[in-house]
């Protein structure tokens, strides 16, 4: 059973664009540190199917890849209602998956966005 879904330009937005907890896993099929991550990815995302867990072919997906400024697979990024909270390139071991995750799952989200719009108040007068 796939556990995980193909993002395209085409889906990008009902996919990554929703409320919740979506993962993104960046990666190239000629990629040997992406297809060791991708298991490990594929036995986490059967771990947690409250979350999205999303897979970027960046062969295919050419102009995403260059929309998001994806330098470096794999990347992994984590979004959690539409906010990024997380973007890093390298394959992440799968405990190291799954403390990210459950840290994700344990943030105040009101506190980060409050957080955000200070942030963007102090640059806006800086």
């Amino acid at each position: 059973m796939k556990t995980t879904v193909d993002i395209t330009e085409a889906n990008f937005k009902s996919e990554a664009e929703k409320d919740g907890i979506v993962l993104i896993d960046w990666w190239a099929p000629w990629c040997g540190p992406c297809r060791m991550f991708g298991p490990t990815y594929e036995k986490v995302a059967q771990k947690h199917p409250d979350i999205t867990f999303g897979k970027v072919n960046t062969e295919e997906q050419q102009s995403l890849a260059g929309a998001f400024d994806i330098r470096s697979i794999p990347t992994l990024m984590i979004l959690r209602d539409k906010v990024l909270l997380y973007s890093q390139a390298g394959a992440l071991p799968e405990a190291a998956l799954e403390d990210l995750i459950k840290q994700v799952k344990a943030l105040d989200m009101d506190k980060v966005r409050a957080e955000i719009a200070e942030q963007e108040k102090k640059s806006a007068t800086a």
